[in-house]
């Protein structure tokens, strides 16, 4: 029995907080729910095109950072686990910034100045080594995999909300003869954008868990 009524029983609603920290995509987005990777959203992602950039950036970055430090760190002392987080990025980010200049010219990386290579020092990329518990190379890949999605999910909406607000654009293309927000394009307007997106979007994720704690406890 749930010890207040009308409220779900503990036990459905821990089953439902588990569920919700392993989906990072939406129940627990890593930039809604814990505000990780602000840097380069507000300031760099101010174009759909910049959004799609830094996404490929994190899609090449993150996830391989993850494994890597996750294997190397069954071979080091554990307590530099901080520092074996940021070389593996360091050191990965030579080849991403590689390919990334295979993909894009040097005049649209330029568009994303320092934040490309500051991704190295985000903590969407190292916030994982403050864990005291050694992770392993599989769970490494899985959260990897799904944190890049959730993060790179918001570099595209709200990027591509920040050019079509803010320049009446979508991908360089003129969609609307005025802009309706053009302070969107500021790091000022990015920080008032995204602010009314979270607020949205944790709404409707507690919305989906009561759902959630809800069909658990009739089942």
């Amino acid at each position: 029995m749930s010890e207040f009524i009308g409220e779900t029983p503990r036990p459905y609603r821990a089953d439902v907080e588990k569920r919700a920290r392993r989906d990072r995509v939406f129940l627990n987005n890593p930039v809604i729910m814990q505000g990780l990777g602000l840097a380069p959203l507000i300031v760099a992602a101010t174009t759909l095109k910049n959004g799609v950039m830094l996404s490929v950036a994190v899609l090449l970055l993150l996830t391989p950072t993850r494994v890597l430090a996750a294997l190397l760190s069954r071979f080091a002392y554990f307590r530099f686990r901080g520092l074996t987080y940021a070389l593996t990025a360091a050191a990965v980010f030579v080849g991403v910034r590689y390919v990334m200049g295979l993909l894009y010219p040097v005049s649209d990386l330029a568009l994303l100045g320092l934040y490309l290579p500051l991704l190295v020092s985000d903590p969407i990329v190292l916030k994982r080594y403050e864990r005291p518990q050694r992770e392993r190379v599989r769970t490494a890949l899985r959260k990897g995999i799904i944190t890049s999605l959730g993060y790179i999910l918001m570099l595209l909406l709200i990027s591509g909300l920040r050019e079509f607000l803010g320049a009446g654009a979508l991908m360089g293309t003129q969609v609307m003869k005025n802009a309706l927000f053009p302070m969107a394009q500021l790091p000022s307007g990015g920080f008032i954008l995204l602010a009314l997106v979270m607020c949205v979007w944790r709404a409707a994720a507690a919305s989906v868990k009561q759902q959630m704690s809800l069909g658990a406890e009739h089942l």
